[in-house]
Parts: C-alpha cells; sequence; structure tokens
C-alpha cells in the first residue's frame, strides 16, 4: 500500500484537470437547410407569379363586359369555399374565433372588401399596369399610418414620400392623359388596404394567420355581395372566358397563391419572402404588356420606376419597424 504524505493531497488537488477537446461547431449550412431555402424560395417564386396575374386578368374580364363587382363575388365565393374545406380537413379548431377577433377580422375585412371594390372598378378605367403600379405605393402608406401610433418618421421618409408622389405624377401624366376618376379609385384602395393591415397589425398579431385569413376573406364576401345586391344585383351569365377569370382569381390568384406563401414564410421568414413584392409588379407589367397589349410612355416608365425605388425603400423600413410584412399576403388584389 503506498504511503500517502500531506504533500501527495496537496498535489494531487492542484493538479490541473484533463480537459476533454469539445468538438468544433459545424456553423456551416447544411444540405437540409440548402435544400429547405431553395425550396422556400420556389415557392415564394410561385406565390409572386399567381399573384402577379390577379390585376391582368380581371383587367382582360372587365374589358370583355363581364361586371367588375359580380366577378369579385364569383371569386371570393371561389376562394372563400376553399379556404373553409382546406380548414376543416387540416385544424377544424382555426375555424372559431372569439369576439375581439370577430370585431377586427370584421372591421378589416370592410376595409379590404371596399377597397377590392374600389380595385376592381378602377380597372374599368385603368390599364392594369398602371393600377398595380400605384398599389405599389402601399408599404409608403402603411409607414405614415404606422407614424400614428408612434413609428418615427426620418429625412428618408421624406424622401420616399416625394419619389412616389412624383412618380404617381410622372404615371398619371403632366397633361392629366389618364383618367383621373380610375387614378383617384386606386389611391383610396391603397389607403384602404393599408388602413387593414394597420389595424391587423395592432389587434390581430396574437391570432393565428389562417384564422385571421379566413374571417377576413367571409367578411369582404359579405360586403362585396352587399354592394352587389345594392346595385341591383344584375346577373350575366358568364361565358367561357369569364369562368376561366373567375377559377383562375379565385383559385389561382387567391387561394393557391395564399397557401404557396404561407409555406413559403415557413421556410424563409416573412422577412425573406416580403422582397420578393417587386418581382410579383414586374410580372403583372410584363402580363399587361404581353397579353393586354399595354404600353407605357418614356415619363410614365420613369414615374414607375420612381414608386418601385419608394416601395423599395419603405419595405426595407418594415423589416425594422416593428411589424409583421407576413400580413401584407392579405392586401393582395
Amino acid at each position: 500500500m503506498p504511503h500517502t504524505t500531506r504533500s501527495n493531497i496537496l498535489s494531487s488537488s492542484t493538479a490541473t484537470p484533463e480537459l476533454t477537446p469539445v468538438p468544433e461547431l459545424n456553423i456551416a449550412p447544411t444540405e437540409t437547410t440548402q435544400r429547405a431555402a431553395w425550396l422556400g424560395w420556389a415557392l415564394a417564386v410561385g406565390a409572386s407569379m399567381a399573384f402577379s396575374i390577379a390585376s391582368p386578368v380581371a383587367r382582360y374580364a372587365i374589358v370583355g363586359g363581364m361586371d367588375p363587382t359580380l366577378l369579385l363575388v364569383l371569386r371570393f365565393v371561389v376562394a372563400v369555399f376553399l379556404f373553409i374545406v382546406t380548414t376543416w380537413l387540416t385544424d377544424r379548431r382555426q375555424l372559431r374565433i372569439d369576439g375581439r377577433g370577430l370585431f377586427f377580422t370584421a372591421t378589416a375585412g370592410l376595409a379590404n372588401g371596399t377597397a377590392m371594390i374600389c380595385f376592381f372598378w378602377a380597372l374599368t378605367r385603368l390599364e392594369a399596369s398602371m393600377t398595380s403600379m400605384i398599389l405599389a405605393l402601399l408599404p409608403l402608406v402603411v409607414l405614415g399610418l404606422l407614424a400614428l401610433r408612434g413609428e418615427k418618421l426620418t429625412r428618408r421618409h421624406l424622401i420616399r414620400v416625394t419619389l412616389a408622389l412624383a412618380g404617381v405624377y410622372l404615371l398619371i401624366g403632366p397633361g392629366g392623359q389618364v383618367d383621373t376618376v380610375g387614378v383617384s379609385l386606386a389611391i383610396v384602395a391603397v389607403f384602404l388596404f393599408a388602413f387593414q393591415l394597420v389595424i391587423i397589425q395592432w389587434y390581430l398579431q396574437t391570432y393565428d394567420t389562417r384564422t385571421v385569413a379566413l374571417y377576413i376573406a367571409v367578411a369582404m364576401l359579405v360586403v362585396i355581395t352587399a354592394f352587389w345586391l345594392f346595385q341591383g344585383a344584375k346577373w350575366q351569365m358568364p361565358d367561357s372566358g369569364d369562368w376561366l377569370a373567375v377559377l383562375a382569381l379565385g383559385f389561382v390568384s387567391t387561394y393557391v397563391a395564399r397557401m404557396l406563401f404561407y409555406a413559403a414564410i415557413h421556410h424563409l421568414g416573412s422577412g425573406q419572402t416580403v422582397l420578393l413584392s417587386p418581382l410579383e409588379l414586374l410580372m403583372t407589367i410584363l402580363w399587361s404588356v404581353l397579353f393586354l397589349g399595354e404600353r407605357f410612355s418614356s415619363l410614365q416608365m420613369v414615374g414607375g420606376v420612381f414608386i418601385i425605388i419608394s416601395a423599395l425603400m419603405a419595405i426595407k423600413r418594415l423589416q425594422r419597424a416593428r411589424w409583421r410584412p407576413r400580413w401584407r399576403i392579405l392586401v393582395r388584389a
């Protein structure tokens, strides 16, 4: 048996313990996360493509003689039916909402439904590409409304406003060649869309996105149907082209587009997904030029560029603000 001394004990207690090497952390993106990111971007691009056909398809049907309000009614009948069926099959709990949520979704739906009516009637007077350009003012208007709740406005906001106003002026034309009633309807739609967004931002953040989207869509259908009844509920049997437009708007641009957008948010996050907004606008213009024969003058093209730059600056600011860009999905035309 070895002899234990005081010095042995002291030396053993002060000895440096043997450290187990810590494996290096691999912070490089894995193949799985890269695949998820690519899938997210593919879903987001698909959503933007689906959203981008809405204005040209609606313009095509309206120019062909279909009543804008009836077109909206049929569009949202299709969309609401699909939303309800999907929610029922996937998570029936999302079909329920409390009184507070019902009040604010109804308020948001009233604003959004009225905005959609204004937007579709603007399409009777303006080309699809121009109405989409005006709709690109939305992030800027949202920033202005958020200022009412304390969001700080900076010198850059003044620059954004100046660019936007200059863009609208050039888009309309210095000589006022563009229909001012149509432009006014589109601008009213932008403000109502923005009002709906801030209502959601302030009062509905705690609710599931699917529930909010469903109840707002139902409220919109009620508002649009009420307006159709107020107009006399004139029914015209849609021809095959009109039914194709209804299905494209209700199924592709409303239902499929939103489902793709939700999936993209799951993979990318809302901040990344919203960066594709300019792609949607450019695709809308492309479809309008290719299939509707719409054209811009050089001044109008400059005005459109000003509006796009202003929108990009506003989107960048919204990403830093206390704002959830994922709610932007609820205002697509």
